[in-house]
């Protein structure tokens, strides 16, 4: 009897273990499109009051639990029944990684469009006008987060999937339904966490009192001001320099040319300067990869039938 609990014991710690390392190569191959959805989910909640962004990050929050259930299903599906799939899928949430680190970029780079001036001023409109119905306004903006989550998870989950598919279905299940939970945890909670940095900051520098510790607290919270947005373009430079070195792992990795290319240049380096030069020269070719999907979507766009025809104006 003691033998085999023992034995029970030791399958369950290498169940564990196994989980673990599987787990944690998961995380860091998603970790581009994390901090990506961590940047996009708190620009989400930009131009909502300051009592309301809390229940739109939650209700966001449990949008991204059913996404997660959807998916992880799905997930381990194709992994059983066609995983062949995986791969394929696996290049394709690359480049759409790559493409999508690209775009914001080159948007940056341009003049902003008409649209997304109307959406800003829209924002502003919702808060300042009374007239507005905040809770339409709300489920809109729950929605739109909803729908981003529902793409950026299923990158992850496939990403995921990809670093474990000859793994047992049991192992994939335990795994896949961590990164899930734990990417919902972590991305919402330093939202929530990034969203209230200025109010606290506020707070603090309206702080009254001639004493020292009033005015501790009031040069904390201007401090706290001036670095709520910097921690913003900090947190979005880092996702997209994440983006593309993942997606350009990814695609590299799937096209021997380009992985026999860079392992040549990089294995006659040592150390850390051979995985400084891999990863400088995967992250290259992710922004190239992603540079050529942009200019191929913008001719289609450009000389599509319904871009050349205006709609008529009735």
């Amino acid at each position: 009897m003691a033998a085999s609990l023992l034995t029970l014991l030791d399958d369950l710690a290498s169940l564990f273990d196994d989980v673990a390392t599987m787990t944690k190569v998961a995380t860091q191959k998603t970790a581009g499109v994390i901090g990506d959805d961590l940047a996009l989910n708190a620009d989400q909640v930009t131009g909502m009051t300051a009592d309301r962004e809390l229940p739109v990050i939650w209700a966001v929050a449990k949008g991204a639990l059913v996404n997660k259930a959807i998916l992880v299903p799905v997930a381990l599906l194709i992994s059983a029944f066609v995983p062949k799939a995986i791969v394929p899928l696996l290049m394709v949430g690359g480049l759409f990684l790559c493409y999508e680190g690209f775009h914001k970029i080159w948007h940056k780079l341009t003049a902003p469009s008409a649209a997304d001036s109307a959406e800003r001023a829209a924002r502003v409109q919702a808060v300042a006008d009374t007239a507005v119905d905040m809770q339409a306004f709300e489920r809109e903006r729950i929605k739109g987060a909803i729908r981003t989550d529902f793409i950026l998870s299923s990158e992850v989950i496939v990403i995921a999937l990809g670093t474990m598919a000859s793994q047992p279905v049991a192992q994939q299940l335990v795994a896949l339904s961590i990164v899930g939970v734990g990417m919902v945890v972590l991305v919402y909670g330093l939202v929530a966490g990034l969203v209230k940095i200025d109010d606290l900051g506020l707070r603090l520098h309206r702080v009254k009192g001639d004493d020292r510790s009033a005015a501790s607290q009031r040069q904390l919270g201007a401090t706290l001001l001036r670095t709520a947005p910097l921690l913003m373009k900090a947190l979005s430079i880092l996702g997209t320099a994440a983006m593309f070195m993942v997606g350009g792992s990814i695609l590299a990795h799937g096209i021997p040319v380009v992985e026999h290319a860079i392992a040549a240049i990089s294995d006659s380096l040592s150390g850390f300067a051979a995985t400084a030069v891999k990863t400088l020269l995967e992250a290259v070719f992710g922004i190239a990869a992603g540079g050529v999907v942009v200019a191929v979507l913008s001719l289609v766009t450009r000389f599509s039938p319904t871009r050349a025809t205006p709609p008529v104006k009735h």
